[in-house]
């Protein structure tokens, strides 16, 4: 086996970029798929290759130490160019990828994701898989931190700078309100809100726009489980806010509340694909096809063929 104590490896500078991200071996070594042990021997043999000390282990959490601040922006410049690379050589021939990292919100679980990865594995056979699914603030960290390639997210506004977007779906936000309920607006105001909780950005622009539009709500409940929430409306314990994937997710609850228009003025969300500008070539721009070819059966469809109502209104972009 060939010596690299003494050298800068690639895998090295990976393993510094971590631990630099994440101020920690173990969190570190679960983001790269490896031991701790390895992690911080990879980290001794770099600091040995430059000469220099680059993480301060006795500080907690871990920080880098003025030369290791110095070095993580070159080594953010070689691990860009090194993946620009590897786009570059698999672009002729996406079935060469060796690895891709997919970050999807959590409202996509049941369809989409499963009916995309079987996809994305026919079409690339050599490829191996690595989802993760969560909040969209948390997914877009973690692209910007480099721990993932490509993430599916709600629009949140202001895009990272180096980051560039495909514009998946638009659809706007219902309410769901308990069986035989007045879903006029002075009725809602006398029953609580169950609300999709604000630590999210959904939670956060549903609160915005009751402030944009003035209705005042008694607010018992903080919630961020579809299921919860539906479950809660279908007792009649209040009414709330969400979109129709959202109401997707919690399938089982449908039937026991009703699904109907805003009573006052609409809005919507957006979601889209997300990865770093210039690093994968064509790649996100086929990826972000595919998911449009699955929202449209899985996603659209149902929903229009459940609440014709929104034809028109959960649409594609």
């Amino acid at each position: 086996m060939v010596e690299t104590a003494g050298r800068i490896t690639l895998w090295g500078v990976e393993v510094f970029a971590a631990i630099a991200d994440e101020r920690s071996i173990s969190a570190a070594a679960r983001r790269l798929g490896a031991s701790p042990s390895s992690v911080s021997q990879q980290l001794t043999n770099l600091e040995s290759a430059v000469g220099s000390a680059l993480i301060d282990r006795s500080a907690r959490p871990l920080t880098c130490t003025p030369a290791g601040e110095l070095f993580r922006r070159r080594a953010l410049t070689i691990l860009n160019e090194a993946e620009q690379a590897r786009a570059e050589l698999a672009a002729a021939d996406l079935t060469r990828m060796s690895r891709f990292r997919l970050g999807m919100i959590e409202d996509f679980d049941a369809d989409v994701t499963p009916a995309l990865l079987s996809d994305l594995a026919e079409a690339w056979p050599r490829t191996q898989f690595l989802l993760e699914t969560g909040a969209s603030h948390r997914l877009l960290d973690q692209l910007d931190a480099r721990a993932l390639d490509v993430v599916v997210t709600a629009d949140l506004g202001e895009k990272p700078d180096g980051v560039v977007a495909h514009p998946l779906l638009e659809e706007p936000f219902v309410a769901a309100v308990p069986k035989g309920t007045d879903a006029a607006a002075a009725a809602l105001r006398d029953l609580p809100l169950i609300q999709y909780s604000s630590r999210h950005f959904m939670g956060r622009q549903i609160s915005a726009h009751l402030a944009r539009e003035d209705v005042q709500t008694s607010h018992r409940y903080e919630l961020d489980s579809y299921h919860a929430i539906l479950a809660m409306v279908a007792r009649g314990a209040g009414w709330t806010i969400l979109t129709p994937l959202g109401v997707a997710r919690a399938q089982r609850f449908v039937t026991e509340v009703e699904i109907v228009e805003l009573p006052f003025a609409g809005f919507t969300r957006r979601l889209t694909l997300s990865a770093r500008q210039k690093v994968l070539g064509s790649l996100p721009d086929d990826v972000a096809t595919r998911i449009k070819t699955h929202l449209a059966t899985l996603v659209v469809e149902p929903t229009v063929a459940q609440m014709p109502w929104l034809e028109g209104r959960v649409m594609l972009l």
